[in-house]
């Protein structure tokens, strides 16, 4: 069995690649540390796109996560990572990370003895290598060049130039020490992005086809996202910009969730957005921590009732145990001037406002609630319940929304009451500021009572 040597990457990524092509019967073997070492990163880069600058290149990767060691197969475009092949499930390794194209033409990820923790399953269908072509798709071939196994049919949180997606397909970005997690979606009348937190799921961004048009797949041009019918006729675009480069990727943010179409500059020599979907830090999802208020100024800021007091640095959900199907007593504490970014809310119309606090309250899973209105000739009453507090946002006063968030009862009561400290801070006030006037009082008095009578003494003697 033949064995491709590549440049082993330790720390440092040094620039080294191989053949264009990787045939069956290859392996290729990636050292892992015996210890774990934090931030450690060992890439071997295997293949290349032979195109100019930034091009595609593919590589076998052992990282360092979370007190183990993730081996995988990736795709480059100069240094952004664009697919992963351990982006959605990740393969744990010790001792060494192995890439094979077996003899029956399926390609595996393995790590000692021959563990299996990744594989295309081609096994049987002809393939003769594994190639990476001048669009970025990873692909595996027969003989006569079909295409057995292909990278874009698996995306993950990147779209490149020239690549479709689906109805009913997506792109999924998970961000880093948070159980959340975004995805774009495709589906029949519109794309839209969505935070995932459990099984819980809200959109936060959306684009609709004028005349409620169908799609049936999307497609990354040079000058923006495609839509497309079943009929493969262009329905509707996404501009990104007018600029002379052409589009390289859209990304779907792991920290923000906001989704981009980038473009290489020459000048800078690095990506750039041309486009962004939410151009203010307050319209993204996860802008601030669960019961936090993204404020005008771009800060946050925690619900106040719920923060200890003088202490800014506490979780903003410190004392909300977000569990309320306990039969605990709650009540629905009223943000004026405060929204959220979070659609697909459970809705009810044509309800009061104390109608709408009494179903959030009525609902043990229920942790928040909308209420909106309209005057005029657009009229309207409108209740959204909520079973996750994010996404709040500071909006204009009299807008006609009030946000209302669930509590356990008592506890904005408590927050009011002065604490035994303070009542004893004020009474001892109160005593030593008595005591001080008594004094000044008696000072003042036994002054002119003694003047009195040296006036006294000064017309007797005349």
């Amino acid at each position: 069995m033949k064995l491709i040597l590549c440049s082993i990457l330790i720390l440092l990524v040094n620039h080294g690649s191989c053949d264009s092509a990787i045939h069956v019967g290859h392996r290729i073997s990636l050292a892992v540390p015996l210890e774990y070492s934090d931030g450690f990163i060992g890439r071997a880069f295997l293949m290349d796109s032979n195109q100019v600058e930034p091009n595609f290149r593919v590589a076998l990767s052992a990282e360092a996560i979370k007190g183990k060691y993730s081996c995988s197969l990736e795709v480059f475009l100069g240094d952004v990572k664009v697919w992963n092949s351990g982006h959605y499930s990740q393969f744990f390794t010790s001792d060494v990370c192995v890439l094979e194209l077996t003899e029956d033409g399926d390609l595996q990820l393995k790590g000692p003895k021959d563990q299996v923790g990744w594989r295309t399953g081609t096994s049987g269908q002809g393939v003769e290598r594994l190639q990476i072509l001048r669009t970025g798709n990873l692909v595996l071939v027969d003989v006569l060049n079909r295409i057995k196994w292909q990278s874009f049919n698996f995306p993950t949180d990147v779209m490149l130039w020239g690549q479709r997606l689906d109805v009913a397909t997506w792109l999924t970005s998970f961000p880093r020490n948070s159980t959340s997690f975004y995805t774009f979606e495709i589906q029949h009348n519109k794309i839209a992005l969505y935070l995932n937190s459990g099984k819980l799921k809200y959109s936060y961004w959306e684009f609709k086809p004028s005349k409620n048009r169908n799609i049936t797949f999307v497609e990354l041009g040079s000058k923006g996202l495609e839509l497309f019918n079943d009929k493969h006729k262009k329905i509707a675009q996404i501009i990104a910009s007018w600029r002379l480069q052409p589009l390289k990727f859209l990304a779907l943010g792991n920290k923000t969730g906001n989704l981009g179409l980038y473009f290489y500059s020459p000048n800078t020599q690095k990506f750039e957005a041309s486009f962004q979907a939410l151009n203010s830090t307050c319209d993204l999802p996860l802008a601030c921590k669960p019961y936090g208020i993204c404020t005008f100024s771009n800060a946050c800021s925690c619900i106040r009732v719920l923060t200890k007091e003088n202490d800014l640095s506490s979780d903003c959900n410190e004392g909300i145990s977000r569990q309320f199907c306990g039969g605990a007593e709650v009540e629905m504490l009223e943000l004026n001037g405060v929204s959220s970014v979070l659609r697909d809310a459970a809705k009810m119309v044509n309800v009061s406002k104390t109608a709408c606090a009494s179903l959030c309250l009525d609902d043990c899973k229920c942790v928040a609630a909308l209420y909106s209105s309209g005057e005029g000739p657009m009229k309207f009453q409108e209740c959204s319940l909520y079973r996750l507090v994010a996404g709040i946002k500071q909006v204009e006063r009299g807008s006609g929304l009030n946000y209302m968030v669930k509590i356990p009862k008592g506890t904005r009561d408590n927050h009011n009451k002065p604490s035994l400290k303070k009542w004893v801070l004020i009474v001892v006030a109160v005593v030593d500021g008595l005591i001080i006037i008594l004094v000044l009082g008696g000072l003042a008095y036994y002054f002119i009572q003694k003047r009195r009578k040296n006036l006294s003494g000064i017309d007797n003697n005349t």
